[in-house]
């Protein structure tokens, strides 16, 4: 019996060694799958900031082409109506210097005697581009 009992005893202290030993295997495991939680934490942290400064920066640039888009077509929307508006004032001053030259002509015209005079000066004018 005291055979037994010591038998009984060793087995419970090989039983609690055996238990001691798998709780710190259990232990030394839950430490090595914390660290690995942490690492896949750091990891998935790392990747949302750079997918978030990625984005901002996709942002970024779209608006400056679109900025760069608008300031371009302002730019030639003014130029055009720039150089439609100076084809506008060259057409009126074409169209009033004909008006004071025709009114010219007209007034000298009106005289025989300064027509005639104004036929010679032309006439004139034409013999000397044809020598």
């Amino acid at each position: 019996m005291i055979l037994s009992t010591e038998k009984g005893i060793a087995d419970s202290l090989d039983a609690a060694k055996k238990v001691k030993a798998e709780m710190a295997q259990l232990k030394n495991e839950n430490e090595a799958l914390m660290v690995q939680a942490r690492e896949e934490r750091a990891q998935m942290l790392k990747e949302a900031k750079e997918t978030k400064d990625k984005l901002i920066n996709d942002a970024k640039e779209q608006a400056k082409t679109e900025a760069a888009k608008i300031l371009a077509d302002a730019n030639a929307a003014i130029h055009s109506q720039k150089m439609a508006a100076l084809t506008e004032i060259k057409n009126q001053i074409g169209n009033m210097v004909i008006e004071v030259s025709e009114k010219v002509i007209r007034k000298q015209l009106d005289n025989k005697v300064e027509q005639e005079k104004y036929i010679q000066q032309m006439a004139g004018e034409l013999n000397q581009f044809g020598k």
